[in-house]
Parts: structure tokens; C-alpha cells; sequence
């Protein structure tokens, strides 16, 4: 017969474990994004937030929920798009979809697609969403090591051991492969 505390054990949601990817996720979205767009004209700054987000946000559920929905990406993609409207503001609006652009990267990369539940939220069903924040330690070790490759890719791939390439990235949130024009 099930106590209170043995009860309680097993209907609290899954707890965030001492494990947080980091790098899996921003140089993972600069990785995927530089390689699908190409464009200089992106602010991989706001590209790394969107990247990082959905996972804060959802952070004290201790699960993807809200956040790693389509329908949170959507919202962020047409709130990206409603606030660059307007003449003048094509340069601002393509350097402020990066946000979106690291959101929807985010969604690919944690697998909130493979979850129907959270992904397409709210169409089966209203309650919180809820899958796994991460995934079991081996697979992110898997993810970490694969986000330190891509980190060393976007250390050289922009040359960003050089100081002044470093700030100007800082700077504008621009990369510019080694050889072409900072």
C-alpha cells in the first residue's frame, strides 16, 4: 500500500538533475545556422539567446514544456516580425529575426519535435506539456562533446583567437569567415 511520501515521490514532475548543456546549444545553433543561412547579416548574439532561452524559461518546470512548443517559436517569429515593421527597418528586422531563428534552432536541437505533446501544444490537449528537459547523461555527454567541435569549428571557421575579430563579434554579432573583410 502506498504511503504518502512514496505517492508523493512519484506524482512530483521529473527533477532538473545537476546537468545543464550549454554548449550543445549555442555553438550547435551557430553551427546549423551558419551553415543553412550563410548570411553575415545576422546577429549570432540574439541567434545564441534564442537558442538558450526556451530552456531557461522552462527551466523551474523541470521539463520542456511552454517553451519548447511551436507555438512559443511562432509567437516569437510574428512578435519579431509585428515590431520591425514599417520603412526603413529591413536591416533591424533581419538582424532581430536571429532570435527567432535561435529559437526554432533550439526546438531542433533539444528534440521538442519528437515529442508530440510539448511540440504541437496546445493541439492535444490544454495541460502543461510536459518531456524531458534533457535527455539521459550519456546522450548528453554525446551533445556536449559534439558542442565543443562546433565551438572549435566557430573558433577557427571566424578566426575568433584574433582580438579584434573577437569584439567586433561582440560588438555587432556579425562572423565573417577568416579571409574576408572583419
Amino acid at each position: 500500500m502506498p504511503t504518502r511520501w512514496s505517492t508523493r515521490l512519484w506524482t512530483q514532475p521529473p527533477r532538473v538533475r545537476d546537468r545543464l548543456m550549454v554548449l550543445w546549444f549555442v555553438f550547435g545553433a551557430i553551427f546549423g545556422v551558419w551553415n543553412v543561412f550563410q548570411s553575415p547579416g545576422l546577429d549570432f548574439r540574439l541567434i545564441v539567446i534564442g537558442a538558450v532561452l526556451p530552456t531557461l524559461i522552462d527551466l523551474p518546470f523541470g521539463a520542456q514544456a511552454y517553451a519548447h512548443t511551436l507555438l512559443a517559436a511562432v509567437v516569437v517569429l510574428v512578435a519579431t516580425m509585428l515590431a520591425t515593421t514599417g520603412r526603413g527597418r529591413r536591416l533591424r528586422r533581419r538582424r532581430a529575426l536571429g532570435l527567432a531563428i535561435g529559437w526554432f534552432s533550439a526546438l531542433v536541437l533539444s528534440a521538442a519535435w519528437a515529442h508530440k505533446e510539448v511540440f504541437w501544444w496546445p493541439a492535444f490537449g490544454a495541460s502543461r506539456p510536459s518531456a524531458p528537459l534533457f535527455g539521459a547523461w550519456p546522450i548528453v555527454v554525446v551533445e556536449e562533446m559534439l558542442g565543443v567541435a562546433a565551438a572549435w569549428w566557430v573558433w577557427t571557421r571566424f578566426g575568433l583567437r584574433d582580438a579584434n575579430r573577437r569584439s567586433e563579434f561582440l560588438r555587432t554579432g556579425r562572423l565573417t569567415i577568416v579571409g574576408e573583410a572583419v
